[in-house]
């Protein structure tokens, strides 16, 4: 277990984060945390043999390094650069862009680093400022709790998600052939990767839950949100979690980083308020990846879907058209290739061959 504080300012900023193996035979989930610069990381690694926990070791130390590097310049930087972009936003972008590429680059150094890849959620605290910059790739997420209200900040990159955008009036019968727990943007896939990344307003109270799938394929939002009534620090809510995704039998990898803002010591609060008790919303079609709809989609237990599916503009041996990467590799059928293929083909227009991948 890591624990961290900081405090520079009127908001005293606690953290702790952890990992658990599940049932897997390896831990592929990575964190990271730097209280010294306001940064807490973490990345779901991709790949199996194919080394995703080189990938996500790399994402949250290559986060890192790149902050250590700007930290001294990033001093003298306005807070909105000329466009009218937040410059914290950017700098935590980059960090991710420069992640990336790192993977990419070490990917292509052995064949057993290739294909790897991994999701990664960062939080950057500025108690100077009352302001974090979040960032995200892939379906790892961040919740924040304030005024006893829970809400995820983040938005799945997956496949799911993808089809009701391309496809809302998608049958069940086409959407039941796709695998339900894929994401379609990752770190290592490509030189280039799109960031989403968001500013918001630090208060004190304030607690945010990063956490990889492997806790939310487990856990619901209720569940989260009563285990964090029961914790009184950040260290005790991220053992909580853990040991509740053991008891549910959690399949995959499970990391977690808590982040705690509290006035502190001698700062006196302006009103106060009594706390209120966690309110969870209900959750959206996209959030319970149902399609078209009531039932959930089912999938068949014995078939082993893979973990990331991208889509691409152009690619392959010849790189004349568009393609479609699986990893593993190995993870998928025709079936599935088929499925994914018809779905975004029909929302984008013409019917095209795809390139796939030779499987390992």
């Amino acid at each position: 277990m890591i624990d961290a504080e900081r405090s520079r300012t009127e908001l005293l900023v606690t953290a702790a984060g952890d990992t658990d193996v599940g049932r897997r035979p390896h831990n592929e989930d990575a964190v990271l945390l730097r209280p010294d610069l306001g940064l807490f990381v973490l990345a779901d690694g991709a790949g199996g043999h194919n080394a995703g926990n080189v990938a996500s070791a790399l994402a949250t130390t290559a986060v890192v390094h790149f902050y250590e590097r700007t930290q001294s310049a990033a001093v003298s930087w306005p807070e909105f650069d000329g466009v009218g972009l937040h410059t914290g936003a950017r700098r935590l972008a980059t960090a991710i862009q420069r992640a990336n590429q790192e993977i990419v680059d070490i990917a292509q150094t052995s064949a057993q680093k290739k294909g790897m890849g991994t999701t990664v959620v960062a939080l950057h605290v500025v108690p100077e400022s009352r302001l974090m910059h979040l960032g995200h790739v892939g379906d790892s997420r961040c919740y924040r709790i304030r005024g006893g209200h829970l809400e995820q900040l983040t938005y799945d990159h997956s496949l799911l998600n993808d089809v009701l955008e391309l496809r809302p009036d998608i049958d069940d019968a086409e959407a039941m052939r796709l695998p339900r727990s894929v994401i379609t943007r990752a770190l290592g896939m490509a030189p280039g990767v799109r960031v989403a990344v968001r500013s918001y307003e630090l208060v004190a109270g304030d607690v945010y839950i990063l956490c990889s799938d492997g806790l939310t394929d487990v856990l619901d939002d209720e569940h989260i949100a009563a285990s964090a009534e029961l914790a009184r620090d950040p260290h005790e809510l991220v053992r909580i979690l853990l040991e509740r995704a053991r008891v549910e039998g959690a399949d995959d990898n499970v990391a977690v980083i808590v982040v705690r803002t509290d006035l502190a010591p001698g700062v006196v609060p302006l009103s106060k308020a009594a706390p209120a008790r966690l309110r969870v919303p209900k959750r959206t079609i996209a959030a319970d990846a149902r399609v078209s709809g009531s039932r959930p989609i089912v999938r068949d237990p014995d078939m082993s879907d893979p973990e990331i599916i991208i889509v691409g503009a152009g690619g392959g041996d010849d790189d004349t058209g568009p393609f479609v990467q699986v990893v593993p590799a190995e993870s998928t059928t025709d079936d599935v290739l088929d499925a994914v293929t018809e779905i975004v083909e029909t929302g984008r227009g013409p019917k095209r061959q795809f390139f796939r991948p030779p499987k390992a």
